[in-house]
């Protein structure tokens, strides 16, 4: 039976299937226990599972990571929680040094089965630290899956898939979509690939590629784009490391035309490194140049201008307008 779910709901439901189906599966972090979260993405694991296998830490988030990978060689499956995707910088080198290198550097002998799940990106006017998006930080590492789901359905599906992955997953939850999106969601226990691009609506003239939040803002300027006749498909690209390029590719190869939507800064970002896919592969198939519609190369503002650093569906109409004016 399917349930109406918030996109944080179907973390918990996801997290809740889990625990019941392997218990091995740990739960540790800042508050996730009594408190059930700064979010409640948590709440109800602690009652319903003890403080053996719902472990609140102290602020330490080195510490974490660290004692997430000790148990997971030990054959644990922890599920580590960061309150904010900008307090995961401490946690850096115990991720990049070790998680994301343990497989290899044993020859296969042992592997990190470590989801590090933390909020992420803007919207939500929080202060300093709490409203970044670093997915660039973590695609670029080998070892590393990266997933940030879209919808509640696919918070779900991916987050069983991430926990059931034998190797280190880093996993954002675009908090701006918490609670604003509402899906009905089959509590089966059926888990996403974490390999795979998701067409979410299929177009001829343009494609538009995008992740997380931003991906609600190329439906909307794709719903507008429709009304002056222009049809376009969107793309949740939703796993950034491995890259779905197939789908990509195949999109772009019909439309010729490409916008690629991020809220993380431009420089560096995996749009980038999207671009540079399309340009190898589809060249002779693209009838404008590739174009990014993303955030500006500055720290996230504070509440009052934070809306102008986060692309906007106006932006992105802007550029399939100019991309269509190359015929």
């Amino acid at each position: 039976m399917a349930i109406t779910m918030t996109l944080l709901d179907a973390i918990n439901y996801a997290l809740h299937y889990a625990m019941q189906e392997d218990k091995n599966v740990i739960i540790l972090g800042e508050d996730v226990g009594i408190n059930g979260g700064v979010f409640r993405a948590t709440a109800g694991l602690f009652e319903k599972f003890g403080s053996s296998r719902v472990l609140d830490t102290p602020l330490a988030e080195s510490m974490i990571a660290g004692l997430s990978i000790g148990m997971s060689l030990q054959g644990l499956k922890p599920v580590a929680e960061f309150q904010f995707e900008g307090f995961i910088y401490p946690a850096f080198n115990q991720i990049v040094s070790h998680a994301a290198r343990m497989r290899n550097r044993t020859r296969g002998r042992l592997n990190c089965p470590v989801v590090f799940r933390a909020p992420y990106g803007g919207g939500i006017h929080a202060p300093e630290h709490h409203s970044e998006s670093p997915e660039a930080f973590f695609a670029h590492v080998p070892g590393l899956r990266v997933v940030i789901p879209s919808s509640p359905a696919k918070a779900y599906g991916l987050l069983l898939s991430a926990i059931r992955d034998p190797d280190p997953v880093i996993f954002f939850e675009p908090k701006r979509i918490y609670r604003k999106v509402k899906q009905d969601v089959e509590n089966n226990g059926e888990g996403l690939p974490l390999d795979r691009c998701f067409i979410l609506r299929e177009g001829n003239d343009v494609t538009l590629i995008s992740w997380g939040a931003a991906v609600y803002d190329a439906l909307g300027a794709a719903n507008q784009l429709e009304k002056n006749g222009i049809d376009a498909e969107v793309i949740d690209v939703a796993c950034l490391k491995p890259i779905d390029t197939e789908t990509i590719i195949a999109s772009v190869a019909k439309t010729g035309r490409v916008i690629i939507i991020h809220e993380a800064p431009r420089s560096g970002g995996v749009g980038g490194e999207i671009a540079a896919q399309i340009a190898e592969h589809c060249f002779y198939q693209l009838q404008a140049p590739i174009k990014r519609v993303t955030g500006y190369d500055i720290a996230m503002p504070y509440a009052q201008t934070e809306q102008y650093a986060i692309p906007q569906t106006a932006g992105i109409i802007q550029a399939v307008t100019d991309i269509l004016e190359n015929l």
